[in-house]
């Protein structure tokens, strides 16, 4: 199941369970260039601040530093938009969600000819991420 329109992001479902695929994401990133600045625990931060079980659910901040300097030196303010986001949630008993901001969407919400050089590429490295998911 995949969507690779552009709309907010990508997704895939793994079939695997959550550290694992934890893992296999991380490392898809990283063979296209990607490292992961942040790492936020959702269901952590849920049971902790609001006392609610959540499902699985991590937020990455992921970061090509080469494209993100282009970005930023053609418009600073592609900075609100940085780093990508990725999310990688429990769907299921069976299936993780992992789901991808789309850097065509990203660079929609500034109009400028440089940037939408950058978010192509950077889309193009993406699509790669959720093509080596599913293999």
């Amino acid at each position: 199941m995949e969507n690779t329109t552009p709309t907010l992001g990508l997704s895939i479902h793994l079939k695997a369970d959550f550290d694992t695929a934890l893992a296999r994401v991380t490392d898809a990133l990283k063979s296209e260039g990607f490292g992961v600045l942040t790492e936020i625990d959702v269901k952590d931060t849920l049971k902790k601040k609001l006392d609610v079980d959540f499902r699985p659910y991590k937020i990455l901040g992921a970061c090509n530093p080469p494209l993100a300097y282009r970005a930023l030196s053609a418009a600073p303010q592609i900075g609100l938009l940085l780093p990508c986001n990725v999310t990688v949630s429990q769907a299921d008993d069976a299936t993780i969600e992992v789901s991808i901001i789309d850097p065509l969407m990203m660079a929609n919400v500034l109009s400028h000819p440089e940037l939408q050089t950058v978010a192509d590429e950077a889309r193009q490295r993406l699509e790669r991420v959720i093509a080596k998911l599913k293999e």
